[in-house]
């Protein structure tokens, strides 16, 4: 399907409301349906491309991966229109521009398809984390608007609660590397690329604390629940969003793109689909990891482990996370094929946080090819999906062990168009440069 042409007038998203009755709440949630049938597109920036180049940030990001992956594995993070926005990248995670309110305020936040609520940082700030960008003042929007306590909105949302003098609902987010925030349950305008959509369910948060980095306000939650932002959009976007990440630590200042929508189907030559299967929390997408080839050898799954680790959605597909992470049996053999093939002198790892590391200053090591094997999608990687250089003369292994559950982190979906159709419950992935994308 081709894109829709660009459109200079402002698009709104208009909103119903519908209710669920299940047997013990009645659920009122948004579903947003769009006045034109366009998609749009929006930038994703790296939180890195934000500071000047250091292995300092390097570590940085390899860190909050290991947090992340402890938050998600212990489920710490609760929480016809086509479109597309900007994602920069900041510390192993991509920031997305986002407007708020009436009128519109722009800033930035964490992408994130591991979370479905989005939040961001609100006057007054009781205790926050520093941000670069002016803190939202919900006071000035005419659009912000506080849930009730009563509401089912607020009833429904896990570890949300009553302000009694005030009688509105507050939340609580809480993640695995005990960062949190806290504040105020809201509806609010947010903005796309000059696509309005108006009465979306936020957080407010007054008290935030954390390992974000200055570059962001927040979160968008891009999950699969409730009150995630992919969700509130509906019918209107028919389920889909894709996203193109430019490697972070290239030096290449283009930013990434996401795309909503018509905009959103990936389609061509090289495309490989592999289905998401639906299992709880309905936050995650999880996907059937069938094994990985390393060289000529392949490691399948389901010669290494029991029932329990070869079953299907075994790994989460998630933006937020750094590195990606393998049972540990599976990492530990990936390890040996590694080893085994790599004619690079090993050494620490100059940050101490990654296994496997290689002295290397040229610009292309001679490291094997690894494909990794999705139900009914083969995807190849590249050098730059699986090695990170965590100094100027180190080389390391981006795969770590996982505790539990396997997680497809952002460095192996860098230069690749990665397409959800949430209709269809796949994932597609489609080799790009994604600079030039």
């Amino acid at each position: 399907m081709t894109p829709a042409p660009h459109k200079s007038s402002n698009t709104t998203i208009m909103a119903t409301t519908n209710m669920v009755f299940l047997p013990w709440i009645a659920l009122i949630f948004t579903v947003i349906s769009v006045s034109d049938g366009a998609g749009f597109t929006v930038d994703l920036i790296h939180r890195d491309s934000l500071r000047p180049h250091s292995f300092v940030k390097v570590q940085d990001a390899l860190q909050r991966s290991f947090n992340r992956a402890k938050s998600l594995v212990n489920n710490d993070i609760t929480s016809p229109q086509s479109a597309s926005t900007e994602i920069v990248s900041d510390r192993g995670e991509y920031l997305m521009k986002i407007s708020l309110g009436t009128p519109a305020v722009e800033t930035l936040a964490i992408a994130d398809t591991g979370s479905d609520l989005t939040w961001i940082q609100c006057k007054p700030c009781i205790s926050c984390f520093k941000q670069n960008s002016p803190i939202f003042e919900p006071k000035d929007s005419s659009t912000y608007k506080q849930v009730s306590c009563s509401s089912a909105t607020c009833t429904a949302l896990q570890r949300s609660s009553c302000n009694s003098t005030k009688g509105t609902c507050s939340y609580t987010m809480m993640y695995g590397d005990r960062s949190y925030s806290k504040g105020d349950l809201a509806t609010e305008k947010i903005t796309l690329k000059g696509v309005s959509i108006p009465n979306v369910i936020i957080g407010c948060g007054h008290v935030d604390q954390g390992t974000f980095g200055a570059g962001a306000a927040g979160i968008v939650g891009l999950g699969g629940g409730r009150e995630s932002l992919i969700t509130q959009m509906g019918s209107s976007i028919e389920g889909k969003f894709s996203y193109c990440l430019v490697p972070f630590l290239s030096g290449n200042a283009k930013s990434s793109k996401m795309n909503f929508g018509e905009n959103a189907v990936v389609s061509g030559a090289g495309v490989v689909s592999t289905p998401i299967v639906e299992k709880t929390p309905k936050t995650f997408y999880y996907l059937t990891l069938e094994g990985l080839t390393v060289g000529k050898q392949r490691l399948d799954v389901s010669s290494l482990y029991g029932s329990s680790a070869s079953e299907e959605g075994n790994m989460i597909i998630d933006s937020g996370t750094t590195l990606t992470f393998l049972p540990s049996d599976l990492y530990y053999q990936v390890v040996t094929a590694v080893k085994s093939q790599v004619k690079l002198t090993q050494i620490s790892d100059p940050q101490g946080v990654l296994n496997l590391c290689y002295l290397s200053t040229g610009d292309v090591p001679q490291v094997p090819a690894i494909t990794a094997h999705f139900k009914g999608a083969d995807v190849k990687l590249k050098t730059v999906n699986t090695f990170i250089r965590t100094g100027y003369n180190s080389l390391c292994f981006a795969f770590a062990p996982a505790t539990s559950f396997g997680i497809y982190g952002n460095v192996a979906q860098m230069n690749f168009l990665v397409g959800y159709d949430l209709k269809k419950k796949t994932v597609s992935f489609k080799p790009t440069d994604c600079s030039k994308a």
